[in-house]
């Protein structure tokens, strides 16, 4: 047992504490080869989002696309359906643990809203829901609204007026 302790205390008092506690010290724009840049100061890794950045809205798409819309269903998913639900009605997990319900996104007022409203307030909130600009890029923003508006324009429409794949998919049956 003293035997251990001494080896402890002798491998302690071999490191060298000077080189330890006086390291160069680099300043931000130094030049340092050892990093990617060759220098202190590194840019933003790829796909950062700038927290608050009003500077950086993105401009509405003029086309909607299959991609598009694939992107905005995949961000509501992970963003939106805590909340609003898979089908937008309001009834996300966070409902069955007492949080608010929020309106269904089909209903009459926000069907009427403009595109810019919904994306503003995925970014920034609006009442109890707060702003996803820290988690959601304005292009994801853009993609989740297009998302939105195909829920809004599927929602009430009977089945008989599907075809009979897309009647298939959603397990309407014949």
């Amino acid at each position: 047992m003293r035997g251990g302790i001494l080896l402890t205390f002798l491998a302690l008092a071999a490191c060298d504490r000077l080189n330890m506690v006086s390291q160069r010290k680099y300043r931000t724009w130094d030049a340092n080869g050892f990093l990617a840049q060759g220098r202190v100061e590194q840019g933003p890794a790829p796909g950062a989002i700038a927290k608050g950045d009003p500077g950086a809205p993105a401009p509405q798409p003029a086309r909607i696309d299959m991609a598009m819309l694939a992107r905005g269903q995949l961000m509501f998913t992970v963003a939106c359906t805590p909340c609003h639900g898979r089908s937008g009605d309001g009834f996300g997990e966070i409902v069955s643990r007492g949080f608010p319900h929020p309106p269904p996104l089909y209903s009459a007022s926000l069907r009427r809203a403009k595109g810019k409203l919904i994306y503003d307030t995925i970014l920034h909130g609006h009442g109890a829901m707060y702003g996803y600009d820290d988690r959601v890029a304005p292009a994801d923003a853009w993609a989740i609204v297009a998302y939105v508006r195909a829920l809004q324009a599927s929602a009430g429409i009977a089945s008989a007026k599907l075809d009979d794949h897309d009647r298939a998919a959603l397990g309407a049956g014949g």
